[in-house]
């Protein structure tokens, strides 16, 4: 195989489709982040621990199906490449089960208990198998360090304008309709038709140019286990990620419980999102920027600095005080943008760190446990939030009813879910950013040393 350039320009259009690919996973994240744990418990009515039950279930399912679609994802081999075709033919049943999610079947608490730990078994399924193989894509587009970076600018910029969209339409989608069950399934219906196109742009107008046929297959499932937790680089971006993750999930699975129970304005909901998601999108086009110049590392701290610090002031913020909200949201965008593209930008370094030491791409074992981490922090917050949330003694909506007053726990519990939560475990994070062995330098050293001809029958990508 040819050694790839140290200098590699992709095409805008490659860009864009790329970035497109993004939409279905990050309307189905965000609207499941910003309203499931309000629907399943103010509409479904499920109790907060049979929800962070189901959560915490489903989780355990992940831990074993991320990493083996990724190996799965390794070892496709087909005429149009081996991550894309997934995209082409996981996008039908990723469609039809985010929609099952949003209905409330009319049976008991038990078998709703039941419906929802399938639907969120069969969704994370679906969603894994479409994620993986398309983060695993970045690797395979390009070897130049700050194409990658502009490929996840790309990739976010869409991810978190199909977010704010998604969460800021589905408000006015619900809001359509009296009864509000209807409302959630008339919204689910029009997005599981949104998120299951993009797909399939994706496949038709990006290629593999990294991909070749005579590669060696991939390491078996436990092996690749091995491999992904021996590799200190990767360990530390994980670690990175799930925090972030594990920050950004804190807030937005209580955001809405938030605003309806502490400020009293959930009307204003969806200018809320709208603020917040926008602000992150402007950000993310900053940042590209700014990692070009002072590194992914500095960049991080700059980023969740601010949003600590907005963290800490927004847990003095009291009802009413809405203008105030308003400005605190748009200022933590710089934090949740970061979160976005950071941790994306260095995992295909991670990747070819490897590539050196062992003479093969395992994109998809990487890329596997590293969408296991996104969703482990977006379970994470949710379990432990509700479990929380449960022994304070959440009170449950009658249906059709108006928003009970909840205990004075439940209100301090939601405050800090937004506030010092993700203050300390961004502060953790720091540290671990600190550790990250990956910079412009080495990255450099990296790939110069891959370009380099290899004797004959020496191993190799």
């Amino acid at each position: 195989m040819t050694a790839p350039s140290l200098t590699e320009r992709l095409a805008r259009t490659t860009k864009l489709a790329y970035g497109a690919g993004d939409l279905g996973p990050a309307i189905v994240t965000a609207i499941n982040g910003f309203f499931l744990n309000a629907f399943l418990l103010d509409v479904a009515g499920l109790r907060p621990g049979m929800v962070g039950t189901i959560f915490l279930l489903t989780k355990i399912w992940d831990a074993v199906n991320d990493p083996l679609l990724g190996m799965l994802s390794d070892r496709t081999r087909t005429r149009w490449g081996r991550r894309r075709p997934w995209l082409l033919f996981a996008a039908i049943p990723f469609g039809v089960f985010f929609f099952l999610q949003w209905n409330v079947p009319p049976v008991s608490d038990a078998g709703k208990f039941i419906y929802y730990l399938v639907v969120a078994i069969l969704l994370d399924t679906a969603f894994t198998a479409i994620n993986v193989p398309y983060a695993a894509l970045t690797p395979e587009l390009t070897h130049d360090y700050d194409e990658r970076t502009s490929l996840s600018s790309y990739r976010m910029s869409f991810s978190i304008l199909g977010g704010v969209l998604a969460a800021f339409f589905h408000t006015i989608l619900v809001g359509l309709f009296p009864e509000v069950r209807v409302g959630y399934m008339v919204s689910a219906a029009v997005w599981a038709v949104l998120i299951t196109v993009p797909n399939w742009i994706t496949f038709a107008f990006t290629r593999e140019v990294h991909f070749t046929e005579d590669r060696p297959k991939g390491p078996g499932f436990f092996d690749g286990i091995k491999i992904a937790f021996r590799n200190r680089a990767f360990v530390l971006v994980t670690v990175i990620y799930l925090l972030s993750w594990l920050s950004i999930q804190f807030v937005q699975n209580n955001l809405i419980l938030y605003v309806r129970y502490w400020l009293g304005a959930e009307a204003l909901f969806g200018p809320i999102i709208l603020a917040v998601q926008f602000s992150s999108f402007v950000f993310v086009l900053l940042w590209t920027q700014v990692s070009r110049r002072v590194g992914k590392q500095r960049t991080y701290y700059v980023g969740m600095g601010v949003w600590i610090i907005v963290s800490l002031v927004l847990f003095f913020v009291q009802p009413g005080q809405i203008a105030l909200f308003f400005v605190l949201a748009i200022l933590a965008g710089a934090g949740v943008s970061i979160g976005y593209i950071i941790p994306w930008s260095m995992i295909p370094d991670v990747i070819e760190q490897d590539e050196l030491e062992t003479g093969q791409r395992r994109e998809g074992i990487f890329y596997g446990f590293f969408v296991f981490m996104q969703k482990l922090g977006l379970s994470l917050g949710l379990a432990i939030s509700n479990f929380i949330l449960e022994a304070a003694g959440y009170i449950t909506p009658v249906s059709g009813g108006l928003p009970p007053a909840q205990p004075p726990q439940v209100l301090l519990a939601l405050r800090l879910f937004v506030s010092f939560a993700p203050a300390v475990v961004l502060l953790i994070s720091f540290f671990v950013v600190r550790a990250y062995p990956i910079t412009r330098e080495r990255h450099a050293a990296i790939r110069a040393q891959l370009a380099r001809p290899k004797p004959v029958g020496a191993p190799g990508p």
